[in-house]
């Protein structure tokens, strides 16, 4: 029988050597070969001396991706101080005819001039990494944000029966794909408007172009501050504190110290202490009431208050004291002091009191809630209870607030669960680290706050950038101990921007909204619950007075 021939052999496929980098003079002629192609029905390549004065104006701004040492895409751009030309600017009126004088070293937007990718080359997805270098130079010059003219070439299939808005919705809704709009509104792009006469001889477009915006969310308006800026890595410390017998104030204040001292040890920016750290002092009031005491032992709260604003200023730290009880004006309140290393002092009430506060002790709820200034950036407080409600950290989270800290106090697990489940639940809505604390062991000698359950932790978001688990850091189970964690609040920024999820940009505003209704019903409500153990006579003993 005849031998079968041998199949010829198939050549292997050469393989892909992609170099991005900044164009040069050199490169116009390849450029204008992947022009030609792209624009072969409006009028082709750019002229050779547009090509150079671009180049010589702002040469890192243009860009190129080069495939074994041929160029195969390309993105240009200028800077311009965006106010100079509006949001009804032609492509001409921009670029100053092609001839770019409208570049502006000092101004604060980074223009796309044009993005073209070889057609043979559109499935490795070379756009994309374009477009990425334009927001790393973005973010490098510190420029506001990146705006481009964006055609709509797709949208001559649909001019007699939809108008050009309606097109743009129907792409945004994926009901349309356009192979311009598409990808970029893939790359993080929104548009603000559409702009009519943009190109006038685009006539897929039909002279009309989208107004494209990509944020840079690090921009800093003030880049010549060398000291005092705003940090974006942030060290945090927390006190998981032992309840502890205490002989009087000064021993109470050297434990205080002492880990005020440990913590600004590790140059910590802040520390947290627990609800109720101060609880040890209702021992010395010596009242059997636990209503009586808790207000005997609010007379602790300002010497308390005064000495850890003088460890805040100096141990050169901000000291979230927890919470403590306040008798003012006949009323009972649980408040948190926020003691700032420059000496200045803020409080937050507990805004929602549990039903136990208000049988055992007649407390009531404050009324207002604070978004703080730091000089790590805007923080909340909600004291234990407070942060099972979801609706305060939203409001909070409008004001933006970066890190919430709640100080708790819990006497079981299944209590316990419920403040750090909510907690979680806070970071992930909010987009924001939330750091929790509380206190362990006993109390004998005081009733209704006998018993501790606690364990530390400080969560975050759930996403790519972020702990697996979505916890930074988590102290050991009811043990007296400090926690130091470092929180990142760039990676904050990225995932409001480009999260997987992005459960803030993501709300439908034009269904709900969240606002704030000043009431005091709810105390009235939740003290007749507990009138019978509400002392209805004059305590036995006065409160006690501390000099």
């Amino acid at each position: 029988m005849p031998a079968h021939p041998e199949p010829a052999a198939t050549p292997a496929p050469e393989a892909h050597k992609l170099v991005l980098r900044t164009l040069r003079r050199t490169d116009f002629k390849e450029v204008k070969t992947i022009m030609d192609k792209v624009y072969s029905n409006m009028e082709g390549s750019w002229a050779q001396d547009e090509y150079n004065a671009l180049i010589k104006k702002f040469p890192e701004g243009q860009i190129c991706i080069e495939d074994n040492g041929k160029i195969v895409a390309a993105a240009l751009a200028i800077i311009v101080e965006y106010s100079k030309f509006g949001d009804k600017h032609t492509y001409a009126k921009i670029t100053g005819g092609g001839k770019f004088d409208t570049h502006d070293t000092d101004g604060d937007t980074l223009y796309g001039v044009d993005v073209f990718v070889d057609p043979e080359y559109r499935s490795l997805r070379l756009g994309r990494r374009l477009y990425d270098a334009r927001k790393e130079l973005c973010e490098s010059l510190n420029l506001r944000a990146m705006v481009a003219g964006g055609r709509i070439p797709g949208y001559s299939n649909y001019s007699g029966e939809m108008t050009p808005a309606k097109y743009v919705e129907m792409v945004r809704n994926k009901e349309l794909t356009d192979p311009i709009l598409t990808f970029q509104l893939a790359n993080d792009f929104y548009v603000r408007k559409i702009i009519r006469g943009y190109l006038p001889y685009d006539s897929e477009s039909k002279a009309f172009a989208t107004l494209l915006e990509w944020i840079n969310v690090y921009y800093e308006e003030e880049t010549d501050k060398l000291i005092g800026n705003q940090k974006s890595n942030v060290r945090i410390g927390i006190v998981q504190w032992q309840m502890r017998a205490t002989r009087d104030l000064d021993d109470f204040f050297q434990q205080m110290e002492f880990f005020v001292d440990t913590v600004s040890g590790y140059k910590s920016d802040c520390v947290l202490f627990p609800e109720f750290f101060n609880a040890p002092m209702m021992a010395l009031t010596n009242e059997e009431s636990p209503s009586v005491a808790i207000r005997s032992m609010a007379a602790f709260t300002e010497p308390i208050k005064v000495k850890m604003m003088e460890l805040a200023v100096s141990y050169n730290i901000n000291i979230i004291a927890g919470s403590m009880p306040l008798y003012e004006d006949g009323k009972l309140h649980n408040v948190s002091y926020l003691c700032r290393r420059d000496g200045t002092v803020d409080e937050q009430y507990k805004l929602h009191v549990t039903p136990d506060e208000a049988s055992y002790w007649g407390m009531r709820g404050g009324s207002q809630l604070r978004c703080f200034d730091t000089d790590f950036g805007k923080i909340g407080i909600l004291i234990c209870y407070d942060v099972e409600f979801p609706e305060l950290s939203r409001m909070l989270s409008d004001e933006g607030m970066k890190i919430l800290f709640v100080p708790f106090w819990t006497d079981t697990k299944n209590a316990y669960q419920r403040v750090r489940l909510c907690a979680q639940a806070r970071a992930i809505e909010n987009e924001c680290y939330v750091a929790i604390t509380g206190s362990v062991g006993n109390l004998p000698r005081v009733e209704n706050m006998d018993i501790q359950y606690s364990q530390s932790a400080v969560f975050s978001p759930s996403d790519f950038a972020f702990p697996h688990d979505s916890i930074v850091a988590e102290a050991t189970p009811n043990t007296e101990m400090t926690l130091i964690a470092d929180l990142n609040l760039d990676l904050l920024k990225d995932l409001n921007t480009s999260g997987a999820v992005r459960n803030l940009r993501d709300r439908r505003k034009d269904l709900y909204s969240v606002s704030w209704v000043k009431k005091t019903e709810r105390d009235d409500e939740l003290l007749s619950q507990g009138e019978e153990r509400t002392p209805k006579t004059t305590p036995r003993h006065a409160p006690i007075t501390v000099a």
